[in-house]
């Protein structure tokens, strides 16, 4: 693969396989995906999505973990019910992660990824630990199936993640990096947490948003380049960092909008990515 070849971050959710062939018309080569509602495809169904992304030709770079009860309504339902962290859904959740990684090992995927809760910063809080033992299990299991691990960021701090990946101590444990979340959960700067987390980037979100108005409260997302990302500066010291890996733009909206965001952002990012190949981007 070239690179920082440009892909698009695709949500499945029934009779969503068409999806596969307008990306592709739009000229993108990759993509990252998400099943909801949650639950991969099974039976019959599993076997029409490999069928239908061989055809389109796409490569699937992660395929993301989404669990049943999760709300990204306020930051609390954001605490309570994301990924790993809540103890009243973890045992279930690990084996939905299993089972999710044995389909991303079938559609020859090199990785999954996750927002897995907001980890504790005090890595003496009880929670810290349960997660770092229930990542070694996750790790330990791609591992087995050839996969990568990756942390999406921006739901804690990047020293808490580069604390996490440490502690976890397993070299399949990677970072999806998405400047936006770090952004709308006021979790840092996106530059200064590369300093931190670029040598562990394997995937990257480009998505924008503005930033919260008011304290505790979300922002707003935003169209690629009218945020405050700065996503050409991100990329630029992605690059700088060594980082060669695909662009994938995320964009949360639905209907034909978000195509033709998607088509937007590509532009843009071709613009950026040819600067960078330049050398000139700052």
């Amino acid at each position: 693969m070239e690179s920082l070849t440009i892909g698009v971050f695709l949500v499945f959710g029934e009779n969503d396989l068409w999806k596969l062939e307008r990306a592709r018309a739009l000229g993108f080569t990759s993509a990252q995906m998400v099943r909801w509602p949650t639950g991969y495809f099974t039976g019959q169904e599993r076997e029409d999505f490999k069928r239908a992304l061989k055809q389109s030709g796409l490569q699937v770079t992660t395929v993301f973990c989404a669990y049943e009860g999760e709300s990204y309504e306020s930051r609390e339902a954001v605490k309570r019910t994301i990924g790993l962290v809540p103890r009243e859904t973890r045992a279930v959740r690990l084996a939905e992660t299993r089972k999710i990684a044995d389909f991303a090992a079938e559609l020859g995927a090199p990785r999954i990824a996750a927002h897995i809760g907001i980890v504790p910063e005090d890595p003496a809080d009880p929670v810290y630990g349960e997660v770092a033992e229930t990542m070694k299990q996750v790790c330990d299991y791609c591992q087995g199936l050839g996969l990568e691990m990756a942390l999406e960021t921006g739901q804690e701090t990047a020293a808490c993640l580069r604390r996490l990946i440490g502690d976890v101590g397993r070299k399949n444990l990677k970072v999806n990096f998405d400047p936006a979340n770090m952004i709308a959960y006021g979790s840092g700067k996106p530059l200064e947490a590369l300093d931190l987390l670029g040598e562990y980037v394997v995937g990257v979100h480009c998505k924008d948003y503005h930033s919260p108005k008011e304290e505790g409260k979300f922002g707003g997302e935003a169209r690629l380049g009218e945020g405050d990302v700065n996503i050409e500066a991100v990329i630029g010291k992605l690059w700088s960092l060594g980082y060669r890996g695909p662009l994938t733009i995320e964009r949360e909206i639905y209907g034909e909008q978000q195509w033709a965001d998607f088509a937007a952002a590509k532009a843009l990012l071709e613009e950026i990515r040819a600067k960078v190949l330049r050398g000139s981007a700052p």
